[in-house]
């Protein structure tokens, strides 16, 4: 007996790695090769390719297919029906199935629903994809990221929360969480955690709605 959940109608391929506490819904389709780390959810109608890898704790929304040359740090949410492409110039004349181009995405980023990664491109740990944007170039951590092309329009708190106005010592507290953050050079640091450290508990469940944080009305 697999120590995974696979519903009836998905396929998984034998060759293929899947993790403890994975869960693959309805329709998906894991391909020989793929490695898929523990405690994942894909919901319907996902394919995943030979040779991708994720890692532990990745959520994978409805319609969502990840190629070769994929691979997905711990932690990713890729929202329903975002594309991450494998070859830059495609021509369905021209072979080039042993040319696929790499794509990585860091632990923790989210990716919109509807949103398209172009391949070749490196999304930094914890960085948010709005949905709908195409991205072309590689991504800073904790980067906030809109439109086609995508472009940068803030920062991200790891907890999902837009980070505003800094004090006076420069610092970017989450509303959520309280944690702080301080811009170095072009790049974004958290202060008080260790970013490739698991969440603390009592942090790992919202208790508030995006819209009370973003209005100032949250205590």
């Amino acid at each position: 007996m697999s120590d995974y959940f696979k519903h009836e109608s998905a396929y998984v391929a034998e060759g293929a790695e899947i993790g403890a506490g994975t869960k693959i819904w309805h329709f998906s389709h894991v391909m020989k090769g793929a490695r898929i780390g523990k405690r994942c959810v894909l919901g319907q109608n996902v394919n995943v390719d030979g040779g991708v890898t994720l890692g532990d704790n990745v959520k994978v929304q409805n319609n969502v297919s990840i190629y070769t040359g994929a691979t997905i740090e711990d932690d990713v949410f890729l929202g329903p029906s975002c594309v991450l492409t494998n070859v830059t110039n495609p021509r369905s004349q021209v072979n080039r199935h042993c040319l696929y181009e790499k794509t990585l995405i860091r632990r923790g980023a989210t990716i919109g629903a509807n949103a398209t990664i172009v391949c070749g491109t490196v999304l930094g740990r914890y960085c948010f994809i709005a949905a709908g944007s195409v991205v072309t170039k590689d991504v800073p951590d904790y980067a906030l990221m809109m439109g086609n092309p995508a472009r940068q329009e803030g920062w991200m708190s790891r907890h999902g929360q837009r980070l505003r106005k800094p004090a006076a010592d420069g610092t970017l507290t989450c509303p959520e969480t309280g944690l702080r953050y301080r811009v170095e050079g072009a790049r974004l640091r958290c202060l008080d955690l260790d970013e490739d450290s698991p969440l603390p508990e009592k942090w790992t469940k919202g208790s508030k709605f995006y819209d009370e944080f973003r209005d100032g009305t949250s205590g």
